[in-house]
């Protein structure tokens, strides 16, 4: 079962681009991709929502074949417009028409929406190729639960090592993973203690307030992309090959 109100893609799609998060999520994953898979010529995007990081990974001139999954129909409405260079189609995650296709195959803040996120596992390690890969990121820490994992529709936050264990299960070897959202997690976790609880308030930030959260995220970028494996965090990337 996939834990997920298709209405949100709309409020998504007019934040994405500007909203601190978001860009900084996305220039973190860039980062990543080209770390990890230097020579990487092709890439699957599992539930790719609105085409957000997909107009980002499109920018990359080593990528050839740039792919975007979404199970919703409502989100490709809008990835079709944003990465008009990927090829998109609507499919079930735990159902992927790929083996063995991909140099890298990606899912970002997807599986925790997913009941059977070992089954979503296992089908990106079929849709990738040997010597190939796969990049996440969830959320993390179960005591930052709240109610605003209920109106997402997750179905879990993440501890590190449930998810490497995940990874493993599904045939992913050499794992790397850092935490991120590190050096806001106190504001994060204050956030999540309120007793009010207004759906839409993490997306509503006046323009000083995003960038100075912002240009955190910048340092913490930083950081991470000089060597720094953060150990706790709002969010958790993760790297593995197979």
């Amino acid at each position: 079962m996939i834990g997920f109100d298709p209405a949100r893609f709309e409020a998504l799609a007019a934040v994405e681009r500007e909203h601190f998060w978001f860009t900084s999520r996305a220039r973190l994953i860039v980062w990543a991709l080209r770390r990890h898979f230097p020579r990487a010529r092709s890439l699957l995007e599992v539930g790719c929502g609105t085409g957000n990081v997909l107009a980002c990974v499109t920018e990359i001139a080593s990528l050839s074949r740039v792919v975007g999954a979404e199970a919703l129909a409502e989100g490709l409405a809008f990835a079709a417009r944003r990465a008009p260079g990927a090829e998109l189609l609507q499919t079930d995650a735990r159902r992927l028409p790929f083996r063995g296709e991909f140099d890298v195959v990606a899912a970002f803040d997807v599986i925790e929406h997913i009941e059977e996120d070992e089954r979503v596992l296992a089908e990106m390690h079929a849709a990738c190729r040997p010597g190939g890969g796969i990049m996440l990121t969830v959320p993390q820490h179960t005591w930052l639960w709240s109610r605003r994992d209920e109106f997402a529709g997750h179905r879990r936050r993440y501890a590190r090592a449930e998810l490497l264990r995940k990874l493993a299960a599904a045939g992913f070897v050499r794992p790397w993973a850092t935490s991120f959202m590190a050096l806001l997690l106190p504001l994060l976790a204050l956030s999540r203690r309120r007793r009010t609880f207004k759906p839409s308030g993490e997306l509503e930030l006046g323009p000083a307030a995003n960038r100075l959260l912002g240009a955190v995220m910048a340092l913490e970028r930083g950081l991470i992309t000089a060597g720094v494996s953060f150990p706790a965090g709002g969010s958790l990337l993760a790297v593995a090959h197979k």
